[in-house]
């Protein structure tokens, strides 16, 4: 990993694509839905804060775990005067998450055992599947969804 000096206060987006790990492409991304921002060189070249660093390394944690990108925004622009993420905020955050991620993962935990009722015949429609509805009199002639 690059180390970049000291003495050196603004990043080139290749310069923070290169210590956080995020491509370029995703870094404008960023910049365009409001996470990270930067400022422009009279050459219109992009330049970030040193702090910028710290808060890809927050969107892409949160990234991660699932968190949708509209609600890692609606945390950072909560933060005091736009200030970059410290370990509280982390905490804090992540606790008033776990309650959405707990239920995204209850949900995808019985779509998975629903699917498996049925992946038998491969139809997928619980309403004519010859597993799932036993008594389907075209289920007894043929298998899958034909109708």
């Amino acid at each position: 990993m690059p180390q970049i000096p000291e003495n050196v206060h603004e990043l080139t987006v290749g310069q923070l694509s290169a210590r956080s790990g995020a491509a370029v492409s995703a870094l404008h991304f960023y910049e365009a839905k409001g996470l990270i921002t930067s400022r422009r060189t009279s050459g219109n070249q992009r330049r970030y804060t040193r702090d910028a660093l710290r808060r890809v390394a927050f969107v892409r944690a949160a990234q991660r775990v699932g968190i949708p990108l509209a609600s890692i925004r609606e945390a950072l622009t909560r933060l005091p005067e736009e200030r970059t993420p410290n370990r509280d905020d982390w905490a804090r955050l992540s606790e008033a998450w776990r309650k959405e991620l707990d239920e995204r993962i209850s949900k995808l935990g019985r779509l998975r055992d629903h699917l498996t009722d049925c992946i038998g015949c491969g139809c997928l429609s619980l309403e004519t599947c010859a597993l799932s509805n036993p008594d389907d009199v075209i289920g007894e002639r043929v298998t899958g969804s034909r109708l």
